[in-house]
């Protein structure tokens, strides 16, 4: 990927009377989302301090940063309102001689192993899948577990990663009917987009796997197996390989899985 872009253009909009959103005018990339997260990290440093003291939330995703804020809480004698310091942050950002440089993802991003089985009542939508893409199950296995996908953002429910590098021959259409209770750790496609069910909800992506892996887990000191920017490699397993790691994991013998 080139390390410069164009700048995208962007607005802020108002979200109710405690948000602004920053929306950008580009499409879904990693040089967007580095953007949008670096804009994030900058002031998530910030939140509290003398310049951004209203600002209590921050919620990015694909082509947005969600800015929450205390509507009570005056800004400081000598800033502007918030919404004018958000554009001239943003634009410094993004403005430079009409391009912006690719930021370099934060050094504690990772790739993350998320073992699958797609095997049997695990994958309850693979054979309908192969019809649909006109491929082998072994084919889709191997398409959907050779990326290294990058996590654009988290949301719908706590830990459901929307990622992307989906290989473009395993798009598909989501289901007409959603089902009505997915298991957790459910992998699916929906679209052009892959992710993993964290809690047994509702869904209408295609089923195509599921790992034993807990992905979201509030008592754990980071409650989030990834992050924006970080990276999710797919790991095919057994039916017998599932089955023991779902038991170490309800021992409490697994937590995030390491680095590949």
């Amino acid at each position: 990927m080139s390390d410069t872009m164009h700048a995208p253009g962007f607005v802020i909009q108002s979200n109710g009377d405690t948000a602004w959103d920053i929306c950008f005018d580009d499409e879904v990339s990693k040089a967007l989302s580095t953007l949008i997260i670096g804009i994030e990290t900058h002031l998530e440093h910030e939140m509290g301090g003398a310049e951004w003291p209203e600002v209590i939330e921050l919620i990015p995703a694909y082509c947005c940063l969600t800015v929450r804020y205390n509507p009570l809480q005056s800004p400081p004698e000598d800033q502007q309102p918030l919404k004018e310091r958000l554009e001239r942050l943003v634009g410094e950002f993004v403005h430079a001689n009409d391009k912006v440089r690719a930021p370099t993802p934060p050094s504690s991003a990772t790739t993350v192993e998320i073992p699958v089985c797609y095997e049997g009542d695990y994958a309850p939508d693979m054979n309908e899948l192969c019809e649909t893409v006109g491929l082998t199950r072994d084919e889709v296995i191997r398409r959907h577990s050779a990326p290294c996908y990058l996590v654009h953002m988290l949301g719908f429910t706590p830990g459901f990663l929307y990622l992307g590098g989906l290989d473009p021959r395993l798009t598909c259409p989501r289901k007409p009917k959603p089902t009505l209770k997915l298991a957790a750790g459910s992998v699916g496609i929906g679209g052009n987009q892959t992710g993993v069910y964290p809690q047994e909800t509702p869904g209408g992506w295609q089923i195509i796997g599921r790992t034993p892996i807990q992905l979201f887990d509030p008592a754990r000191d980071a409650p989030f197996i990834a992050r924006p920017l970080d990276r999710i490699q797919f790991v095919p397993i057994s039916p017998a390989e599932f089955e023991a790691l779902a038991m170490a994991q309800e021992k409490g013998l697994i937590g995030k899985t390491p680095p590949c």
